[in-house]
């Protein structure tokens, strides 16, 4: 029977490779989103105060991160900040620098909206029962705003996780840098290698994101009902 390729990936320790790559992506992600979610949240309601000058730091912020492409970031973190100011940082933690930076504006984002989307009653029918600022926020703001924010956030993850395939053009040892490594190895012996490397990582990646955009859905779904 012919060969189509496919055993390329159990050739040596091929398979564990992509593993280990595919580990890697995932733990710049865990890292940046373990970051940035605490601070988007502070940014979020700093987003929402009454000072025009904090609200348009953040805005400048928030703009400056969105209208630069993640690969344009990455290479002024990981490029110029080494060449200009002399600091010597790893592919990986400028990774984490600029994942945490967009996750961050992100997050801020998705908590104004989900703040200011809360109707102006529920702050008079707090008022009304007696409740100060601090017992409106918690009690009738904070479930609300919990309710609306996590479907987005958890968007925002699985987002997160497929753009960190761009640190590879940065050197970065992950993933798809391991599947050119492989497929250039091999590429000879296995000329179709990059039809079962490539999609194998798709798998991969599908693997990882499709449970969370489920959980996403179902509670979209839940507290829509």
């Amino acid at each position: 029977m012919q060969d189509l390729g496919i055993s390329i990936l159990f050739k040596g320790t091929n398979f564990l490779r992509l593993l280990g790559g595919l580990w890697t992506t995932v733990k710049i992600s865990l890292i940046a989103v373990l970051i940035s979610l605490p601070l988007g949240i502070i940014l979020g309601l700093l987003m929402t105060s009454n000072s025009k000058f904090i609200k348009a730091v953040c805005r400048v912020y928030l703009d400056f991160i969105r209208i630069m492409p993640q690969l344009v970031l990455l290479f002024l973190v990981y490029f110029g900040a080494t060449r200009t100011f002399g600091v010597n940082l790893s592919a990986f933690t400028s990774a984490v620098i600029v994942f945490v930076m967009w996750g961050t504006a992100e997050m801020g984002d998705l908590v104004r909206s989900a703040l200011i989307s809360i109707p102006k009653h529920q702050y008079d029918s707090a008022a009304a029962l007696g409740m100060n600022s601090r017992q409106t926020f918690r009690y009738v703001i904070l479930p609300q705003t919990v309710r609306r924010l996590l479907p987005p956030s958890i968007n925002l993850i699985t987002r997160m996780i497929k753009t960190t395939s761009l640190v590879v053009l940065i050197g970065m040892v992950e993933v798809l840098k391991v599947a050119q490594q492989i497929i250039d190895a091999n590429r000879f012996e296995y000329p179709t290698a990059s039809l079962w490397i490539y999609g194998v990582i798709f798998l991969l990646y599908f693997l990882i994101c499709w449970p969370i955009s489920l959980l996403s859905r179902a509670l979209e779904k839940r507290w829509a009902d």
